[in-house]
């Protein structure tokens, strides 16, 4: 009789186990996890059959530091992963965001790119945070920013220099970048947009559906939102400089025509480079990975290290 009983109330233990776990992964969203290296290099070899994955590599001239919580955020931790010379020696820092149509993508598609410029002379810093499906705008942005703050307060164990910092993002990661060094200009110190868009309702924008899941609705449905979300609208004499790095297709840095002429009206530095005959998800294979680094490393160096 008592084993019965033991064997109905561990049933019981079990199904109360499982429902809390269903429960916490619904409250999070299923992750989309569509955008990855393997499964765009399977979608782009068909119209580059010369390209190569990057992938990361082996690394002894750096310390490595994997899933550092930087914060909790609804009851969950966020990760960074941090890529670091040992020595102690204060360095410019940056933060890399990747991409994913603000739905999928993870901090690893990161790695590679975070390795070079790690190994160029900078602390950089790949993040994790909060997709569409899980948290919409702005809470991605705001993810990002609790990122920096962590960074800038622990800079002394990250060996960093707090008001040398610079977003680097790729894609939509791109789009979070030059937000928050326009909306937010006074928390970084420049910015690396490779083919992210900064202005959503825009003639060359092609935004749909995954924007519209982002920011909570439809142009017609949140105008506001759309407007507020675009870089474009922020730009100030406070913005940093800026790197473009962009690919052919012009969905994807739509308004960045406009955005240069206003950071020229305001004397802020900026740089526009193009990659040529790639596709938009360029700076993750070879032959373009290190026109890419090249075009990054020069940037930096005539904004933190001349």
């Amino acid at each position: 009789m008592l084993l019965i009983m033991n064997d109905s109330l561990a049933r019981k233990i079990l199904l109360i186990i499982t429902l809390g776990m269903l429960v916490f992964i619904s409250a999070q969203g299923k992750k989309d996890t569509a955008f990855t290296l393997n499964s765009e290099f399977a979608k782009q070899i068909r119209k580059y059959p010369f390209i190569k994955k990057v992938n990361p590599t082996p690394q002894t001239a750096l310390k490595e530091e994997h899933n550092i919580v930087y914060a909790t955020l609804s009851g969950r931790d966020v990760h960074l992963d941090a890529f670091i010379h040992p020595e102690k020696k204060l360095l410019p820092a940056v933060i890399l965001i990747h991409g994913g149509g603000w739905k999928s993508g993870s901090k690893e598609l990161q790695k590679p790119l975070a390795q070079q410029i790690a190994l160029s002379g900078y602390q950089t810093f790949t993040l994790e945070y909060r997709l569409s499906a899980e948290a919409p705008y702005p809470a991605g942005i705001n993810d990002i920013r609790a990122a920096i703050d962590y960074i800038k307060k622990n800079s002394a164990s990250f060996n960093v220099v707090p008001k040398k910092i610079a977003l680097l993002g790729c894609s939509s990661g791109g789009q979070m970048a030059s937000l928050i060094g326009t909306k937010y200009p006074k928390e970084i110190n420049a910015v690396i947009d490779i083919d992210g868009l900064l202005a959503f309702h825009h003639p060359d924008s092609e935004e749909g559906k995954s924007a519209a899941d982002w920011l909570g609705g439809t142009y017609e449905v949140v105008p506001k939102i759309w407007e507020d979300a675009s870089a474009l609208t922020h730009v100030s004499e406070n913005t940093p400089p800026f790197l473009f790095i962009s690919s052919r297709f012009k969905r994807f840095t739509a308004g960045k025509a406009e955005m240069t002429e206003k950071l020229t009206q305001y004397g802020i530095y900026s740089e526009d480079r193009k990659i040529e005959n790639s596709p938009h998800t360029f700076w993750l294979f070879e032959p373009w990975f290190d026109t890419t680094l090249r075009y990054i490393n020069n940037f930096l160096y005539l904004n933190f290290k001349k």
